[in-house]
């Protein structure tokens, strides 16, 4: 029988755990990457995505498990606007890689087209394809109020019923609508849906982690971006969880900011424009291009910014890559879960090829040569 949906009907009516870093282990730790598709100032946005392109081609080679892109608006640095197109470019230039969404932000979207866009891309590289939901803006409050004139978007409090309803519109025999006369109206993604996309709650707070154990989905923690109470809300989601007809047991990762390179000296060095970066987002700075290695190193932050940089220091891993792997199995081991996604903020040098991202590819090949 089809699915319930309510949508329509509407319509027409931390920091990383203080532990010590362990011996290298064998045991096999899954990764993957969630790339914001980074602009640096010497790159358009077509290098930007080649570049990524470039990333993604050497993660599939590289055995890591899944790559995501994200979703921002309007800022000079992030070329990752429109997940499902990316996703789209991605999978066409992949193998084997699970290609999706980190995430789609909910609220500026309408769920019908969400669920039509990943059913589509579903059913080209069937298998293949992540759809992470997350109920955040992704810009600032002018951008959001720009997205919502559309008449498309919908409103952040109706965030837990559009998941049901995107998860409905997915199924491959549709979903049922009961119209105000009481005739029943049938309605799908896509006609003849043989697979479908996994969907993933995305969040950083206990609101979207209830949510996912409430809903028996699987559910990312932001440690990226919040750092704050992941072990706490972690174990939320797992004490919580109620089993679905898609999820018997709980299922989580976590995503982590990384710089790794052959030293620390020159993790620390490719880290720098990205960690400058957020320090003047955080504190209501204006944002340009990403700068390059040799840029940020001839910056001098003021005092509230540095500190800002010198806080995140201690959330990112940054180092060569044996003891980067030692952290990252640390912190997996310590919430217990068996994948982590990387996010890897290293920048360029000035005369690097602005279609490329060396410095991002060596990373991703360090960790691999150390836990794949």
């Amino acid at each position: 029988m089809p699915a319930a949906v309510a949508l329509l009907g509407r319509m027409m009516t931390d920091s990383l755990p203080d532990v010590p870093v362990p011996a290298a282990s064998d045991a096999r730790l899954a990764l993957s990457v969630l790339d914001l598709i980074p602009v640096r100032s010497t790159q358009t946005t077509a290098d930007a995505v080649a570049a990524s392109i470039e990333l993604a081609r050497r993660a599939d080679e590289l055995g890591f498990t899944r790559y995501w892109v994200a979703e921002h608006h309007n800022m000079r640095a992030v070329a990752s606007t429109n997940p499902a197109v990316l996703i789209g470019i991605l999978a066409a230039n992949t193998e084997r890689i699970r290609i999706g969404s980190g995430g789609v932000m909910l609220p500026n979207h309408s769920p019908l087209i969400v669920a039509e866009q990943f059913a589509l891309l579903e059913a080209a590289y069937p298998g293949r394809i992540d759809l992470g939901l997350g109920r955040a803006p992704g810009s600032d409050p002018v951008i959001t109020s720009f997205l919502r004139t559309s008449g498309t978007t919908s409103n952040p409090e109706d965030f837990p019923q559009h998941v049901q309803d995107i998860a409905a519109l997915l199924d491959a025999d549709g979903a049922a609508l009961r119209l105000p006369n009481g005739q029943m109206y049938t309605l799908s993604a896509t006609p003849a849906a043989t697979s479908v996309a996994d969907i993933w709650l995305l969040g950083s707070s206990e609101f979207s982690a209830r949510l996912a154990a409430r809903l028996g989905m699987p559910y990312v923690f932001a440690h990226h971006f919040s750092g704050e109470g992941t072990e706490r809300i972690v174990g939320l989601y797992r004490d919580g969880f109620e089993a679905s007809e898609t999820l018997k047991e709980p299922r989580t990762f976590l995503t982590l900011n990384v710089s790794v390179a052959e030293t620390a000296a020159e993790a620390h060095a490719a880290a720098l424009p990205q960690l400058q970066q957020m320090a003047r987002l955080r504190s209501g700075q204006p944002l340009g291009p990403l700068a390059t290695i040799e840029e940020a190193a001839a910056t001098e932050l003021p005092p509230a910014q540095q500190q800002l940089v010198d806080s995140m220091l201690e959330r990112w891993v940054i180092d060569e890559p044996v003891n980067a792997a030692a952290r990252i199995r640390t912190l997996a081991t310590t919430l217990g879960v068996d994948e982590v996604m990387v996010v890897p903020g290293l920048s360029a040098h000035n005369n690097d090829d602005p279609r490329t991202a060396p410095a991002r590819v060596r990373a991703l090949e360090l960790l691999a040569a150390e836990l794949l």
